[in-house]
């Protein structure tokens, strides 16, 4: 598929829409800061931001400093080399996987990459392994009552579905370097997941771009290093293969159904991946074809959890209550919706790339259906108030889709000063800013 062209009834939106957007974020992250300082609590401490202002140094800062230099100077070679789509795949694993972890340990040293998960620290509490002990009488008894004892768990445990959870338990998984290791592994595989998908969309130079784009993407390095949502991406990109690419044929959207479910049972917010789907359907292929993939999506997740509920009496409807009931009791409960409604994509915009956000809003503008899908659930997620704020760790799933949407309108020659933006993006947040992930 070719990259969408830029026709004269689309330059001016392509123009306007990016620079109300850029307006829009910064008058957000103005009124934010103001209010904060006036002394208003919106729930975080720089709004719309899930921050804080905490510099700190370790001598791996400069080894990722210099990678992310070279890597900003040597990546826009992989456009046109290496030929083979294996190959540039595997380099776009490694290079993400990289610069990851090197990241990932500019602050602390590698400590750094499992310190959110080692029990003992504040933050382990509000995470996965202290609820495994859950598990102990197997997983069949915990899954039947996870809806009944899900409030009693730690607050990722019952705010997410149980697939993780159990994912630990059968790895014997127990230990924060084990956990760490399997996230920023699963994690970094979603940068070669996204090349087939976005060859879907986009030409091959233009798909390129796009993996690109995400192998440098600030908040997929940041929060790709110290957070389990770094899995989750991964799982919703498989869902998203073969949905996106199923064209009307039933066993794409069979496979793409299965995978849905069960990429749902890690994060509810991977639900949103049948949303994009469709949305892209009905924009590229009509309503019926949009039709018949959310047809498939509801049946997938119908049969999944109906199977689940037979096999082991797990209650999906009832974990969504559990962790409904704990997110109305928690922080976000008095984070304001006018101030978030605004401030959750704000936020998602500028934690993934001031580049890669121009851009994607460029082909918003111009009408390209996979940015106009992606703006579609945005929009519904920022309407429903589905999150208020953290939108930089949650959306990180969407953060693969926003860079095909930036792709379309990057030009190939501005890459090497786009990836270069992001690597500096990147590294200053990292360096300037604390965050529990």
């Amino acid at each position: 598929m070719q990259v969408a062209t830029r026709t004269p009834r689309t330059r001016g939106t392509e123009l306007w829409v990016p620079l109300g957007g850029a307006v829009l974020v910064l008058a957000t992250v103005a009124c934010g800061l103001a209010l904060t300082a006036a002394g208003v609590d919106l729930g975080t401490a720089l709004p719309p931001f899930t921050l804080r202002f905490r510099p700190r140094l370790d001598p791996l800062a400069l080894a990722a400093a210099a990678l992310l230099a070279a890597g900003a100077v040597a990546a826009p070679l992989l456009v046109a080399r290496p030929r083979s789509p294996w190959r540039f795949a595997a380099a776009a694993f490694v290079l993400g996987l990289a610069l990851r972890v090197f990241l990932g340990s500019a602050r602390g040293g590698l400590p750094e990459l499992y310190s959110v998960f080692q029990l003992g620290r504040p933050e382990s509490a509000s995470e996965y392994l202290p609820a495994l002990p859950a598990l102990d009488f197997g997983a069949r008894l915990f899954l039947d009552t996870f809806a009944q004892v899900g409030t009693s768990l730690t607050v990722n445990a019952v705010g997410h579905p149980p697939g993780l959870l159990l994912v630990l338990h059968w790895l014997g998984i127990g230990g924060a370097r084990a956990m760490a290791a399997l996230t920023i592994g699963a994690g970094a595989l979603s940068v070669p997941l996204l090349y087939p998908l976005a060859r879907g969309m986009l030409d091959e130079r233009h798909a390129r771009l796009a993996v690109l784009l995400y192998a440098f993407a600030p908040s997929a390095l940041i929060y790709g290093a110290t957070s389990a949502d770094a899995l989750y991406a991964t799982l919703a990109l498989l869902a998203a293969l073969p949905l996106c690419r199923a064209r009307g044929r039933a066993a794409p959207l069979g496979v793409g159904a299965a995978a849905l479910a069960v990429a749902s049972f890690f994060s509810y917010a991977n639900l949103a991946i049948g949303a994009y789907a469709t949305l892209l359907a009905a924009r590229r292929e009509g309503f019926r074809r949009a039709a018949a993939l959310a047809a498939a999506c509801a049946i997938g997740l119908i049969a999944f959890y109906g199977l689940l509920y037979l096999a082991a009496g797990y209650d999906p409807l009832g974990a969504i209550q559990a962790a409904e009931s704990v997110y109305r009791e928690g922080v976000a409960s008095y984070r304001p919706y006018a101030f978030w409604l605004f401030g959750s994509p704000a936020a998602f915009l500028v934690a993934a790339g001031l580049p890669v956000a121009w851009f994607a809003l460029r082909s918003l503008g111009a009408g390209h259906a996979p940015a106009l899908a992606l703006g579609g659930v945005l929009l519904a997620a920022a309407l429903l108030g589905f999150t208020k704020a953290e939108t930089e760790r949650i959306y990180l799933f969407l953060v693969p889709l926003l860079c095909i949407a930036a792709a379309a309108s990057l030009p190939e020659e501005r890459l090497p000063a786009a990836l270069a933006a992001l690597a500096a993006q990147a590294l200053a947040t990292e360096l300037l800013f604390y965050t529990v992930w």
